[in-house]
């Protein structure tokens, strides 16, 4: 049986490539027949890990880390029927039944029955129902034949698979923060936070048609990434109104659509920056139109023990909702059911339509350079690391 390895968290801050047990077709003392088990061709850091490394969450020392993960099948369960040993698959971080009332109303995120806590599964994250992660060198997934994305030509496949690899997440959230902004062909839109995520949504809000895509940020390397692909920025370190900043570049001072692509850690716009986990909400609110909509794929979550605010550490924030409420704006909020979405955008990349890699500056390290990686995305760096557990990238 070969070796296997992944990356876990230790303790705030620190994670570690460590050896972990070689993954088998079985849920608990179950067998998993409708399980596959992926050799990792690539498998990415993602911004929500960083909540849970930055001690914010409840995660238990010792977790696998990953939930954005594109492998090759190696072995299969008797009831995989449409995929075979060999297929180079896309794996949704969303682990859906496909047999339950949510997952039948194409509502994968807040699947029913793969969590026995809450609604909503995902490989290597807290509360998420306890599966292993992918950031590895092999992953079981279960429910194969409904979850798994198969890429149709395994060589084209490797030729864009940097790309690709945005599929199992953030292209999928991006769009989906778009799409329920109510993003479209001229559209104006402004999107907050400029990490991994945000950028990948300014790329889906171009691929919607939109006629200008401002994106908002604090780090002036990730408001020089969103410009090299033809975004309008905004230093949220100056002291003006945003609608001021907005209407420097529009003539007017607010957008059609609003996306929230920061979460819970926000931080107040200005010089100071101090945490207020609140302010992207409301500054949205503010500069979105009356009538427009605001998509909110922004991790914020029920329980926050690092937080200064003793509200937020329960998940309270104080939001502005009389706001919107005046301005009839749409919310929507949540996990993205990224099998909703997967299927087009991989075709708008192999056929040429979309460059997300190009738009968040992927980068390939190696798995055991997985704590580096943590380390300078914590700092910052205006990059998407793309782990390489068996070398298959770089070569």
């Amino acid at each position: 049986m070969a070796s296997n390895r992944g990356v876990a968290y230790i303790g705030t801050g620190k994670v570690e490539v460590r050896s972990i047990d070689y993954p088998k077709l079985a849920l608990g003392d179950r067998k998993c027949e409708h399980g596959v088990i992926l050799k990792v061709v690539a498998t990415n850091i993602c911004g929500s890990d960083q909540h849970m490394v930055r001690g914010r969450t409840t995660a238990p020392s010792g977790m696998i880390l990953g939930h954005e993960i594109t492998g090759e099948i190696i072995e299969k369960g008797r009831d995989v029927e449409f995929l075979d040993v060999g297929d180079l698959v896309s794996a949704p971080f969303n682990i859906a039944c496909g047999r339950c009332r949510n997952c039948k109303e194409g509502k994968t995120g807040i699947c029913l029955n793969v969590n026995p806590a809450r609604p909503g599964a995902a490989y290597g994250y807290v509360d998420m129902g306890g599966w292993i992660g992918g950031q590895a060198d092999y992953v079981m997934c279960p429910y194969a034949d409904f979850n798994l994305l198969k890429f149709p030509d395994k060589a084209q496949a490797m030729e864009k698979i940097q790309d690709l690899t945005l599929l199992s997440d953030i292209f999928p959230t991006g769009y989906h923060g778009a799409v329920t902004a109510g993003v479209t062909t001229g559209s104006t839109v402004y999107v907050a936070g400029a990490g991994p995520v945000g950028l990948a949504c300014a790329e889906a809000c171009r691929l919607l048609g939109a006629a200008v895509v401002i994106v908002g940020d604090m780090n002036p390397d990730r408001l020089k990434q969103a410009r090299s692909f033809g975004c309008e920025t905004i230093d949220l370190r100056e002291d003006a109104a945003l609608g001021d900043r907005i209407e420097q570049i529009l003539g007017v001072p607010e957008v059609d659509s609003g996306v929230d692509c920061v979460g819970f850690e926000a931080r107040a716009h200005g010089h100071e920056g101090q945490e207020a986990a609140a302010t992207v909400l409301n500054s949205l609110m503010t500069v979105t139109r009356a009538g427009g909509a605001l998509g909110i794929p922004g991790l914020y979550v029920t329980d926050d023990p690092g937080s200064k605010d003793e509200k937020a550490k329960s998940g309270v924030l104080g939001i502005r909702i009389g706001l919107g409420w005046a301005k009839s704006h749409t919310f929507a909020t949540g996990q993205c059911p990224v099998m909703r979405y997967h299927r087009q955008l991989m075709m708008a990349i192999l056929h040429g339509r979309t460059q997300p890699a190009k738009a968040v500056n992927a980068t390939v390290i190696p798995l055991q350079d997985a704590p580096r990686g943590y380390t300078d995305f914590d700092k910052g760096a205006a990059r998407k690391f793309v782990l390489d557990p068996h070398g298959l990238l770089a070569a």
